[in-house]
């Protein structure tokens, strides 16, 4: 009998989907404004959302579970990076911080997607701003450890050797 992990893959899910309220609750109604790598990691946290509820409604073993976690660990190490990117914007001196850029929007709209891609993981000024903090701790570092338990959850699958046990009958 197949063993179903779709109530691990929904609940997975579920921790997306409310990790995207919970930013939208920050913008509309705390007036946080996100910054380009916070919208970058936005897409991040939509993107694993995406991929684990594919995964719960098709239920996959064997070699495609290993695909769906190939992706999910991915997805879940860009996460990591832009978080760390994003810790160490924060973490640096005053006269260090890159100096502000046009906003997304602008450069979107003028800009090549590959070059956009380079200036938003590059950074700006915005993004070295700590505007929230839980136990101590900013928002990006909050999702470099959400980001690490997701890989973590998403590599074991896919690292871990499949141990079968024969009997022969034969002490």
């Amino acid at each position: 009998m197949k063993k179903s992990n779709r109530p691990y893959y929904f609940l997975l899910f579920f921790i997306c989907h409310e990790l995207l309220v919970a930013a939208f609750y920050f913008e509309n109604y705390l007036g946080l404004d996100p910054c380009p790598l916070c919208m970058v990691s936005r897409v991040t946290v939509f993107a694993l959302g995406l991929l684990f509820l594919i995964a719960a409604l098709h239920n996959p073993s064997g070699l495609t579970r290993k695909v769906y976690h190939s992706a999910m660990s991915l997805v879940s190490l860009l996460g990591v990076l832009v978080s760390g990117r994003h810790i160490y914007l924060q973490s640096l001196p005053a006269d260090e911080v890159p100096v502000c850029g046009p906003g997304l929007d602008y450069m979107l709209d003028t800009l090549p997607f590959s070059d956009v891609l380079k200036e938003v993981m590059h950074g700006s000024g915005e993004c070295a701003e700590v505007s929230w903090e839980f136990l101590s701790l900013s928002m990006p570092i909050w999702m470099l450890i959400i980001y690490a338990g997701f890989l973590i959850i998403s590599i074991l699958p896919v690292i871990q050797k499949q141990h079968r046990f024969h009997f022969t009958g034969k002490d």
